[in-house]
């Protein structure tokens, strides 16, 4: 197991290196409030607010009477390391490939169906395994009459990370604080009575399956052990309670903590896991007595203040009008009729965005999830799993551009801890050299197709996870990240340079057998299949992979026989991007019918988004055929694929539509079934809906925003590429991140760059694109 894992020891030392040349571009600027807020009590846990420490999550519901609180840890998995590779599946390579090359893709297809997938049950059950939630904190409240409150408040303060509710019952005002301690770590709650002796409350703590709940002393106990679906030990968890009181009595039953008569009450919940933490039930106990002896006001400053390094380093004003006095829900709605009118909420949805990063990662663990940190269930959607074909990769893209960057070391270290596991599968199925993942993976390094052909081989996700992990090099330039990422990278290009096979009909090198992921297409003969050779996005992935490699060795002085294997497959790959007879970008090598026009992927334009190798400048053909694939897919899916789209056209300079795409992305749902086709939408407390929830569609919507403002990938730091009319009136936007490590702040009025400042340490002149003419600057040094 701990080979297949990464090493937390490696990515502490990487997190410190990045510190060390790091300062935040605002110095710590003070933030214009920034919160969401309801005037009821939330009905169902889309409506919660989240709050998350990169370790542990709370999401309460603010109720009166009865307030549940569910728990999360990122660390909370069922499931268990596994071999579920098919070791004779490279034997059955020729006749699949040899069936593709006379266009029986179905056929094919069939046959991989058989003897080209998983072993066992894939991710259909344990082992694999899923992301699960903690439990539910359970608050029952008493009150001397009416429990009818004459006013009502909750909210979150995007600032502090914390949330509170407030409200008025019988002339007595009640108020609650909640956040997950960034510098404690430990959940804190504080309830407080404006009047002497008048909380009476009960404290439980359950969960669905797998626990033992008690009392020891005067704490709260929930314990268990997830399913691994092996002879091996499932996941271990212990969750702590405690209570602090002003006045009144602490008693307890069996599995309940009393409180009467209180005027003052702090609960602390302490909670952790064995996962790769043998001491995890000493962790919870030292780190709920350190909680407990601290003042409150202590605690919560400096919880604060450690948030605040995080999040206080970007600021933005779109300038307008602004609808902060509306409760969040209702301002969805009316941003929904008239987008135009608030300006003030596309600010903070992005800032929401960088909160939900800060908040859902922690150097030293794991890259946030399908959900983040936060589910409420047991058997998550799609396992809560990290989904390799776009979704833990747009989870990602918002960090670097929103001045983040050691949040993207937890997804290295995840990708470090595939190589090995990867190395098996990669000669499973292919005899190929390298490492190679397909589509999904899991806490356990699971790199295996899934259980069925048509998704579960696609073999770009290794590939497009090295463009993540380039990326943090090409906006730091931190070299000594560089060394420790490059042998994943050219063990990804080892891979795809050892599999590719020559086409016959074109003469390219491409991969046989692959998919362009989770579509389908229309063969001559009225069948369909998924199944092909040399899909685009697969071709895209490799150039750029090839071209990165070549790049980092040249860099590091390594591999000079290596780059130039690389250089020579270069020349022999498919284009970059090639246009159809429909003006569109081909996605398939061959010009199949897709069966689904408006499918959710857009995996073709990879090359346009987040790769650099379609551009508006260099191939304006390309773009152009990426408008007419975007006009087809039309503007409806799932969030994450409205969210992709958005930065598609962001990249196209086309603000208008990047806008009215945005629009599209946050329109109020309340649907929670499981949806892959048209509707989208965003719930109440901001968390964006497939539906149900998945929050790539807050993260790739946070970037799309940034990409409107700033983008560099082109060669230059252009300045407001795709400012749509709703915001040309006046905007400021200071700390965001260009390629090359420079820090931008710019100010904006009627649509024209009116001040700016590009900082670096760099002492050679960068190209800076403004008001649409390409300058060279000296940057400022920092």
């Amino acid at each position: 197991m701990s080979q297949q894992l990464f090493s937390f020891r490696r990515i502490v030392i990487a997190g410190i290196v990045l510190m060390a040349g790091f300062r935040p571009s605002t110095a710590e600027a003070q933030q214009r409030p920034l919160r969401l807020w309801y005037n009821k009590p939330a009905k169902v846990w889309e409506e919660t607010v989240p709050l998350g420490n990169g370790r542990l999550g709370m999401m309460p519901d603010g109720g009166i009477a009865r307030e549940k609180i569910v728990l999360n840890d990122i660390t909370l998995w069922s499931g268990a390391p596994q071999d579920a590779n098919n070791y004779e599946a490279y034997k059955q390579l020729p006749a699949i490939r040899q069936l593709l090359a006379e266009g029986k893709n179905n056929e094919a297809q069939a046959l991989m169906d058989k003897s080209f997938v998983c072993t066992g049950k894939g991710s259909g059950d344990v082992p694999f395994g899923c992301f699960q939630m903690l439990g539910e904190l359970s608050l029952q409240f008493s009150y001397p009459a009416a429990d009818t409150p004459a006013r009502y408040e909750r909210a979150l303060s995007l600032n502090e990370a914390i949330a509170t509710t407030a409200y008025t019952i019988n002339g007595v005002a009640y108020t609650r604080e909640y956040f997950t301690d960034f510098n404690g770590d430990v959940g804190v709650i504080r309830l407080t009575a404006g009047k002497g002796g008048q909380l009476n409350m009960r404290v439980a703590i359950s969960r669905p399956e797998r626990a033992t709940i008690g009392t020891e002393g005067q704490e709260l106990q929930m314990s268990g052990e997830l399913k691994s679906g092996t002879a091996n030990p499932g996941m271990k968890y212990l969750t702590r309670v405690r209570a602090k009181l002003k006045d009144g009595r602490l008693l307890t039953d069996r599995d309940t903590l009393v409180i009467k008569d209180a005027t003052e009450v702090i609960l602390y919940v302490s909670t952790a896991t064995d996962f790769r933490n043998a001491g995890y039930r000493e962790q919870t106990k030292q780190l709920l007595a350190a909680a407990m002896r601290k003042g409150y006001g202590q605690q919560k400053q400096q919880h604060i203040a450690a948030f605040q390094r995080l999040f206080n380093r970007v600021s933005m004003e779109l300038g307008g009008a602004s609808a902060e006095q509306v409760p969040t829900d209702q301002r969805l709605i009316n941003f929904h009729k008239a987008p135009a009118a608030d300006n003030g909420l596309p600010v903070l949805f992005y800032q929401y965005g960088r909160y939900l990063s800060i908040s859902s990662t922690r150097v030293g663990l794991l890259p946030p999830n399908l959900q983040g940190l936060w589910a409420n269930q047991i058997q998550t959607p799609w396992n809560g799993d990290y989904h390799l074909d776009v979704n833990v990769q747009m989870n990602h893209w918002p960090v670097e551009v929103s001045n983040l960057p050691e949040l993207n070391l937890p997804l290295a270290e995840l990708v470090h801890g595939l190589v090995k596991p990867g190395e098996r599968t990669a000669k499973a199925y292919y005899n190929a050299e390298g490492w190679v993942a397909h589509v999904i993976t899991n806490i356990w390094g699971f790199t295996e197709p899934g259980e069925s052909a048509s998704w579960g081989v696609t073999k770009s996700g290794s590939g497009w996870l090295c463009n993540n992990l380039w990326e943090h090099y090409t906006f730091t330039n931190d070299k000594k990240y560089l060394e420790d990422i490059y042998p994943v990278l050219k063990g990804s290009a080892e891979f795809y340079s050892s599999m590719l096979i020559k086409d016959d009909k074109t003469g390219w090198l491409v991969t046989s057998p692959s998919s362009s992921p989770e579509n389908s297409f229309y063969l001559p003969n009225g069948q369909t299949a998924s199944i092909c050779n040399g899909p685009t996005i697969d071709n895209q992935i490799i150039r750029e992979l090839f071209m990165n490699v070549i790049t980092a060795a040249r860099t590091l002085g390594k591999d000079a026989a290596f780059t130039n294997t690389l250089t020579e497959k270069l020349k022999q790959l498919p284009p970059a991007g090639r246009v159809g007879k429909d003006g569109r970008l081909m996605e398939w090598l061959e010009e199949y019918k897709e069966t689904e026009p408006t499918h959710r992927h857009i995996s073709h334009l990879y090359g346009l988004y987040p790769a650099s190798l379609i551009t508006l400048e260099a191939t304006p053909e390309l773009a152009e055929a990426c408008k007419k694939t975007l006009e087809v897919r039309g503007d409806d899916g799932p969030s994450w694929s409205i969210a992709y789209k958005l930065l598609f056209w962001a990249r196209l300079h086309d603000g208008n539509r990047a806008f009215k795409l945005f629009a599209g992305l946050i329109k109020p749902t309340y649907n929670t079934d499981i949806n892959y086709g048209a509707g989208g939408g965003i719930y109440a407390n901001l968390f964006s809906a497939g539906p149900p929830f998945q929050i790539d569609g807050n993260f790739g919507g946070a970037a799309g925003l940034a990409e409107m403002l700033l983008q560099s990938h082109a060669g230059f730091i252009d300045l407001l590429p795709a400012l749509p009319d709703a915001w040309k009136a006046s905007g400021t936007v200071t700390g965001l991140k260009a390629r090359g490590n420079y820090t931008v702040d710019m100010t904006w009025k009627n649509g024209l760059v009116t001040n700016y400042k590009i900082r670096g340490a760099a002492t050679h002149k960068v190209k800076v694109k403004i008001n649409g003419v390409i300058k060279e600057i000296q940057p400022v040094k920092i």
